[in-house]
């Protein structure tokens, strides 16, 4: 292979909203960080040391999020995870007894409780608890490169019509990646892949050297690109951007074409939770006995009727390899091509949300695994690598202005701003007013008066998750969503009017801050500076 060969940019992006309730014993939005680490993340960090440990070159970006960087660091959530899969464990004995006359089916409980029996293992016994210096230790040994994203995941094209908005979310972003990697990120995960002109001047403050757009964030760029999304362009601010290749995207994430759906695949849908007698689910159910998810589904997707055949793990692991081959020799005859028509090596950018891998596509990290080797092994005239492997060897980029773009539906903020949440970005930048204002009057402020100003900052951050109007709009959690969006104001409301009166409530204040902990080093001045607003 050349020293300068084309390259294969896989970026998982993970992330999850700030879900931790003290206040209660069991709360079920917090399923949503057990079930990523059980089904996502212990399976991604063991597919990387497998890799490893078979000396099978390897490179892959990931971000991770702020949010989900605070929650797999939080010692309340290590807890309360390590009792949701001993939980499952149990009903997996259950279950064992339960399906001892059906060879097919006992064979998928096995399994499931192999599953998390490997994830209890991996996170107690091998990581302490803690996955977040599993993946320092990646990145230092070269496997990954690890890149932040805004601090809670702001949509920023919406955020940037309030000054300091935008400038807060990649600040505390940054900085929050430097707390727990000890070095900042060269490339930034933009939420949703919500661009806008002038945003990327926020991220060059930040000397930040790329980030990722929307297909059409390139294709419309000013001037046109030369090379399509087979090579970045660098705006004049200096950032890079790298476009989404429409075909690998169309390959995993498509309903209709993608991998996800063949038939030999397990079923996401099926879940044991809706299935089953309730007094059978009892240890799995949340307090109000609601029918959910539970983690246990035993069947493949088999086809577009109603009856599904038992789940086969051997025909899924043929047809992991099979989809694996696919992906890599459609991709090598499309380098081929584009090699033959550029000056420069492509690089063809493959970004998916971490969760696809694991979670809504469970053979996801097998089908990773598998790429990776075939790529290894097959000499397909390209590699796998990143965007920064990419700038070191081609430094020379057009310049160009890409257009605003998001990977949501429409391809535009409709998402995030449609009948249902629309009512949401006004109240946000009203709260962004007066946090600036505050800050700036009490700038320098110590003791009571500056813990507020930090719990202000937090939960003003945290009312500005992207996740909140996005759930809303797709009527998925829409309750909970439209609750955490009002209390986060709530709050906010309360703590700036208390500071601006000096009637700050120490024993309330201290309340909200076990609560809502997270950012634990922010410093609310990054509000005073507001820093010039993006065009939009």
């Amino acid at each position: 292979m050349p020293s300068n060969p084309p390259l294969l940019a896989l970026l998982l992006h993970g992330h999850l909203p700030f879900v931790r309730h003290p206040e209660h014993g069991d709360f079920l939005e917090e399923r949503w960080l057990f079930e990523a680490i059980t089904e996502v993340y212990v399976p991604l960090l063991q597919v990387i040391e497998g890799l490893r440990r078979d000396r099978v070159p390897h490179r892959l970006a990931l971000s991770l999020s702020p949010t989900l960087l605070d929650m797999l660091d939080d010692p309340l959530l290590q807890r309360r995870f390590v009792r949701h899969v001993d939980l499952r464990l149990e009903f997996a004995e259950r279950e064992l007894t339960r399906t001892a006359g059906d060879e097919r089916l006992r064979r998928v409980v096995e399994l499931h409780r192999e599953l998390f029996r490997r994830a209890r293992d991996c996170f107690v016994d091998e990581h302490g608890s803690s996955l977040v210096p599993a993946f320092r230790r990646l990145q230092e040994a070269g496997s990954l490169e690890l890149l932040t994203c805004g601090a809670t995941h702001g949509f920023l094209p919406l955020l940037a019509a309030s000054p300091g908005a935008v400038e807060a979310q990649v600040s505390v972003a940054i900085a929050e990646h430097r707390r727990f990697f000890a070095a900042a990120p060269a490339g930034f995960w933009l939420p949703e892949c919500g661009f806008a002109p002038g945003l990327d001047e926020v991220l060059a403050r930040h000397e930040v050297r790329w980030s990722v757009v929307e297909s059409h964030g390139i294709l419309d760029a000013v001037p046109a690109p030369v090379h399509g999304t087979f090579a970045p362009v660098v705006a004049p601010s200096g950032v890079a951007f790298y476009g989404r290749d429409a075909e690998t995207s169309r390959a995993v994430w498509s309903a209709a074409e993608g991998y996800p759906g063949n038939a030999a695949y397990r079923d996401f849908h099926v879940d044991v939770g809706f299935e089953r007698p309730s007094e059978e689910l009892r240890t799995l159910l949340p307090p109000t006995g609601d029918r959910v998810p539970v983690g246990f589904k035993y069947l493949r997707v088999t086809g577009a009727g109603r009856t599904k055949e038992p789940y086969d793990p051997d025909l899924a692991a043929e047809r992991v390899e099979r989809d694996a081959a696919d992906f890599v020799d459609g991709l090598a005859r499309r380098i081929g091509a584009a090699s033959a028509l550029m000056r420069r090596p492509p690089v063809v950018l493959a970004p998916y949300d971490a969760e696809l891998f694991g979670h809504w596509w469970f053979e996801g990290p097998a089908w990773l695994d598998r790429v990776a080797r075939r790529i290894a092994d097959g000499s397909p005239g390209f590699e796998l690598g990143t965007p920064s492997d990419d700038l070191a060897r081609n430094p020379v980029v057009q310049q160009a202005m890409p257009a605003a773009s998001s990977w949501g539906e429409h391809g535009d903020a409709s998402v995030w701003i449609a009948p249902g949440n629309d009512w949401i970005p006004r109240h946000l930048d009203g709260a962004c007013e007066r946090m600036r204002a505050v800050a700036t009057e009490m700038r320098g402020a110590t003791g009571l008066a500056r813990r507020a100003l930090a719990q202000a900052a937090r939960e003003l951050l945290l009312a500005q998750a992207s996740d909140w109007p996005f759930l809303i709009s797709r009527g998925t959690a829409a309750n909970y969503a439209e609750a955490r969006v009002r209390a986060h104001l709530g709050r906010f409301a309360r703590l700036h009017d208390d500071l601006r009166r000096g009637t700050l409530d120490e024993a309330w204040l201290a309340e909200v801050e076990r609560r809502d902990d997270v950012f634990p080093e922010i410093d609310p001045e990054v509000y005073t500076g507001g820093g010039r607003r993006p065009a939009v």
